[in-house]
């Protein structure tokens, strides 16, 4: 295919991380960058960050009790690493009384347009997703966003977050931290800083190249009331 050497080429990017500049400077020539609001990657300041400092062994009683505190019917979108550990965590969340699907590129699509449909209208509140399969997604009201699996970068960290807070509503997100994603930690402190949000100490010691407690102590804190055992769409 023969393309007009004089042609126009525009570019779009959410964020603008060094290995985005380089592939735009390897296909555009010359070009004209138009920068809306900042370069710098930032969270949006609608959204509470919360941190936990876990083991990998506590993520999922951690995320039980967190549902048990959160859960009001709201939606709740909880970000894997994996296809298969959203199938997993969401058996089990089943299986314990949850209603929880997943949606991830396994899936036909016709498996992701019901699941899809049936998170938008509420009727199953909570859905377990991957990067891939959140991408492009547009659900009103997400009122929380959960990563039990920390992302690979801190770029996938912000635009997951970004899925609850939008068009003017508050939102509020929470965080598995683990020792194996240790090396994020001083970004993650700069973003949560820039935010306004609160560094716990187990954090901001990570940050500074210490450990983290073996025994993952830490915890979300100011939740608010918790609905405990009841299960409010029963």
């Amino acid at each position: 295919m023969q393309i007009r050497p004089d042609r126009q080429t525009l570019y779009w990017s959410a964020t603008w991380p060094k290995e985005v500049e380089q592939l735009a400077r390897q296909f555009l020539y010359n070009p004209y960058k138009v920068i809306i609001g900042s370069a710098d990657l930032k969270a949006n300041h609608a959204i509470r960050q919360h941190v936990d400092i876990v083991s990998e062994s506590q993520k999922y009683n951690k995320l039980v009790k967190l549902l048990e505190d959160i859960m009001d019917g709201s939606r709740i979108l909880i970000f894997m690493d994996t296809k298969k550990g959203c199938d997993q965590i969401t058996r089990q969340l089943r299986m314990d009384g949850w209603p929880a699907l997943s949606i991830h590129g396994d899936k036909s699509q016709a498996e992701r347009d019901w699941v899809l449909s049936e998170f938008k209208a509420g009727k199953s509140p909570i859905m377990t997703a991957t990067d891939v399969a959140a991408r492009g997604l547009d659900v009103k009201d997400v009122k929380y966003v959960i990563n039990y699996d920390f992302p690979g970068s801190l770029e996938d960290y912000v635009h997951r977050i970004g899925r609850t807070g939008r068009a003017g509503a508050k939102g509020t997100a929470y965080t598995f931290f683990t020792a194996a994603n240790a090396r994020f930690a001083k970004e993650l402190i700069a973003i949560l800083k820039e935010a306004g949000q609160k560094v716990s100490p187990e954090l901001a010691a990570m940050g500074r190249g210490a450990p983290p407690p073996p025994s993952g102590h830490g915890g979300f804190r100011d939740r608010g009331k918790g609905y405990g055992g009841s299960r409010p769409w029963n």
